[in-house]
């Protein structure tokens, strides 16, 4: 039997419209009996905007604000021993792993909603409280470390000290808190062991039968006669034209988002290489210019180094110049010492001639 392909916003949203299946497949995932189930306000945003990053304009590549979510909430009654309990369904769907903050943001949106609340009796006394929320995400990629098609993250209150569990639900943490089931749809391709892994197998797409992955070949007798309704359902979808048409426009955004996801990548990794390129420029500058200042400042030592024995030179001609003068000094007192004991010689001859020449004429005069 072929049937629609329910990882398509527009076969879930079919699919989902039907109260009765949407009762069905919601109670199989929460292990819960549903009573009554409302479709409220607000079932699907899709944000298709587009902006021009900075640091891209230059490659002309147009970002998108949001890859589109498909939501779909429901207020519903819930069987406990206590009685019935009414809760919120918030049913998110994406085939990209770069929602996590947009879930947060619409999850925070119902926890700030102040029509999400009911009264309660809290100290003897009527108080309005938060209703409970309870969020199923069908996710088109594998979460990195959790594996298996169905992941719950229920809650459990515990007495850390002595290990007492509550049993009880407390308005307070009902309010606060909530439980979350995750559809891991690339991993609902594992052997069917109980009757939720055979409904959730609806969205596996290894049952594809052409390359667009609109249609899914499953066989009816392979599920439960409760669960045949919604192989039934997605069979219809298949004769809707509308749907069809639909799809092919989801094909078309998904393809184009796509491509702009792997355009913005490689426009990052040329980004990237240009930022490497520019660091190792400037490293190669930096040092450059380091090794010119190093050229510089060896320049400037051996400047200075000939300068310094300029004029150690210098002093050296000086000193001998000094040197040389003084020598020339020497030699002058020396010839003039000379000169004038050549005088006084010369003058102690002419006095002894005078003397000779005096003790003459005495002798004469005695004779």
């Amino acid at each position: 039997m072929l049937i629609a392909n329910p990882i398509y916003d527009v076969v879930f949203k079919y699919l989902m419209e039907d109260n009765k299946i949407a009762k069905l497949l919601i109670s199989s995932i929460i292990g819960q009996e549903i009573t009554h189930l409302n479709l409220r306000p607000q079932e699907f945003l899709g944000e298709t905007g587009f902006r021009k990053n900075k640091k891209l304009q230059k490659a002309g590549i147009s970002i998108p604000l949001s890859l589109t979510i498909y939501r779909i909430d429901f207020a519903a009654n819930i069987k406990t021993g206590e009685g019935e309990k009414l809760v919120i369904i918030e049913i998110q769907k994406t085939r990209f792993p770069s929602d996590i903050m947009r879930f947060r943001k619409y999850l925070g949106k119902q926890y700030a909603d102040v029509n999400n609340a009911q009264e309660v009796v809290m100290g003897h006394r009527k108080r309005k409280s938060g209703i409970p929320i309870i969020s199923i995400y069908f996710i088109g990629y594998n979460l990195q470390f959790i594996h298996g098609g169905l992941v719950a993250v229920t809650r459990q209150c515990k007495n850390p000290i002595t290990g007492e569990v509550y049993q009880a639900k407390e308005p307070f943490i009902e309010g606060l808190t909530h439980d979350s089931y995750i559809i891991q749809i690339p991993q609902l391709t594992q052997k069917r062991r109980n009757e939720l892994e055979i409904l959730l197998s609806v969205f596996d797409q290894s049952r594809a039968t052409n390359a667009d992955y609109h249609l899914l070949n499953v066989k009816e007798e392979d599920f439960p006669p409760k669960y045949r309704p919604v192989i039934r359902r997605l069979q219809q979808a298949i004769s809707q034209p509308e749907i069809k048409t639909k799809m092919d426009m989801e094909d078309t955004l998904l393809n184009e988002l796509e491509l702009m996801e792997r355009e913005y990548e490689e426009a990052l990794k040329e980004i990237k290489l240009a930022r490497k390129q520019a660091k190792l420029a400037e490293q190669r500058k930096i040092r450059l210019e380091q090794q010119i200042e190093q050229e510089r400042q060896e320049k400037l030592r051996a400047e200075q180094q000939i300068e310094q024995e300029r004029q150690e030179k210098l002093r050296a001609e000086q000193q001998i110049e000094q040197e040389r003068q003084e020598k020339l000094r020497a030699e002058q007192q020396i010839e003039q010492e000379r000169q004038e004991k050549l005088r006084a010689e010369q003058q102690i001859t002419a006095l002894k001639n005078e003397l000779e020449a005096l003790k003459k004429q005495l002798n004469k005069k005695t004779d």
